[in-house]
């Protein structure tokens, strides 16, 4: 690998954006032919570089120069940077859901014959290109009925029509189960085997160490170091060590639970899915929660768990069939978000941006919008306690972000899930629903967020984790629920709990 030439190099690239310097001095040598992977904490700058890079932010709205293919390149919008062979992958993907994987391969790069567009040539085409990524459908589907880890190959299968040189994916996996970022780790490879070069941002650290040849880190807008892997001595460890500037001895802070009386119970919980009538996404599931208790539920993609929790909260999934709730032995009947919120109980979806938060609004709009009533004096809004509450949780919560006037569109995923939690604590629940509460957040806003956890719990609450991680429901939660296809099928303490075990009750194998 050594030899290999450098394809790009991004030189003391600074970008400052109004009372933030959000790179300063960043550098970056990428080798053709290598997979290079960035990471660092959310908000520490990664997206920010990769935009500089394909010209979202062009020549000229930066400090710093780029080399490119060994020339100097200064890319006026993303166009230009794709004329050049750079490609960029967003999270959120750029594909048109009403059109057909063929179209989307080649919106605006159109395969054209003598009369308008060669639509055999561009199936043809597509049929080979997705042959490539390994993608297995029609080329005729429509790209909204084929599932978010094939809707990601589209995108490569799109870029590789635009003869891509230097591919950039931005959390590739974030989306997608463990079999579908699988496949994707094995394309990445194949397209390293084929000569591709490619970056990588992501915050999964067993993928980045599974796959990648260099190591960027960048920590508060600065490059801190880059790692070589095939050098050896590069683990999760070293590098959460590099991105947190801290060794994380334990990722998550030390607590010792103090747990009450069971206090909400689900029993028989029974939902039909609200698209397939006769197909259920809740089969009969029962559970409950004891006061001052951190409760996880473990499944993989697709099991029902956020579709359980939702029709809990309010029935806001499915069709509701039976089952009852029981609050401190009361049945109570929730049918509304609001009489869920009445009765003390909050969910954070795992959607930050269609779900649970409004991106027009201010931090301190979001913070009280749940719960305007402890605001409200004399029928209107005091600005002054909103604002005090806001400010209260911005500073406890550590969001960063000049003032609580800042736009929740402008922060980043850690702090716009800890908007979220705080609008949702400002309703004073009792118990708290948290679905994928550390989804693409990094690993020291976790820490945080860990932490604020705890203190609910400690206050007596009672705190549902659905989480995706089995090591981060190992290492905060008193007790796991496992749940596989619409049933709860384990119920497992916390210091009993081994990843193996509960991937077996997850996956529905005989224990």
């Amino acid at each position: 690998m050594q030899d290999h030439h450098a394809i790009l190099e991004m030189r003391s690239i600074t970008k400052e954006f109004p009372g933030v310097k959000a790179l300063d001095e960043v550098s970056l040598r990428v080798r053709a032919g290598e997979i290079h992977a960035i990471c660092g904490e959310n908000g520490a700058g990664k997206s920010t570089l990769m935009k500089v890079l394909s010209g979202v932010y062009p020549h000229g709205t930066y400090d710093g120069e780029i080399v490119y293919q060994g020339e100097e390149v200064q890319f006026k919008d993303i166009r230009s940077s794709e004329a050049a062979g750079i490609v960029i992958i967003h999270q959120e993907l750029a594909l048109i859901p009403e059109l057909s994987i063929t179209e989307n391969i080649f919106l605006g790069n159109e395969v054209r014959g003598k009369l308008g567009i060669d639509w055999d040539e561009a199936r043809s085409r597509a049929k080979e290109l997705m042959a490539r990524v390994g993608l297995r459908a029609s080329p005729d589907a429509l790209v909204k009925n084929i599932g978010v880890g094939r809707q990601q190959l589209v995108e490569i299968a799109r870029a590789l029509a635009k003869d891509v040189r230097l591919l950039i994916l931005d959390e590739p996996t974030a989306a997608l189960n463990e079999d579908d970022s699988q496949h994707l780790l094995d394309l990445m490879r194949g397209l390293r085997a084929k000569g591709l070069t490619s970056i990588m941002i992501s915050h999964k650290l067993n993928e980045i160490e599974a796959i990648a040849d260099s190591i960027t880190i960048i920590r508060d807008g600065h490059s801190v170091e880059t790692l070589d892997v095939s050098a050896g001595g590069v683990d999760e460890d070293r590098i959460i060590r590099g991105m947190v500037g801290r060794s994380l001895e334990s990722r998550f802070p030390d607590h010792t639970p103090t747990i009450g009386e069971i206090f909400f119970e689900v029993d028989g919980w029974t939902v039909e899915d609200p698209e397939v009538p006769g197909r259920l996404i809740c089969k009969q599931s029962s559970f409950h929660v004891r006061r001052g208790e951190i409760v996880g539920f473990a499944g993989i993609m697709g099991a029902g768990r956020t579709e359980l929790a939702r029709s809990i909260f309010g029935h806001s999934y499915g069709r509701f069939l039976s089952g009852e709730v029981k609050i401190d032995g009361k049945s109570v009947s929730m049918p509304t978000v609001l009489s869920a919120v009445k009765n003390g109980i909050a969910y954070v979806p795992e959607d930050r941006k269609s779900l649970g938060l409004n991106l027009l609004d201010t931090i301190q709009d979001t913070v009280i919008a749940a719960n305007l009533p402890r605001v409200t004096k004399h029928a209107s809004i005091s600005s002054d306690e909103s604002y005090l509450a806001a400010e209260g949780y911005r500073k406890s919560l550590g969001v960063k972000a000049p003032s609580v006037k800042e736009g929740v569109a402008k922060l980043s995923g850690g702090n716009q899930q800890k908007v979220l939690l705080a609008k949702w604590m400002f309703t004073e629940p009792e118990l708290l629903i948290l679905d994928e509460p550390t989804r693409g957040i990094d690993v020291g806003a976790k820490f945080e967020i860990y932490a604020l956890i705890q203190q609910l719990a400690d206050a007596g609450k009672g705190v549902v984790v659905i989480s995706s991680e089995l090591p981060e429901l190992l290492g905060m939660c008193d007790r796991i629920y496992t749940v596989f296809e619409g049933r709860v099928t384990g119920d497992v303490p916390g210091k009993d709990a081994t990843q193996e075990g509960l991937m077996r009750l997850m996956t529905g194998a005989p224990a």
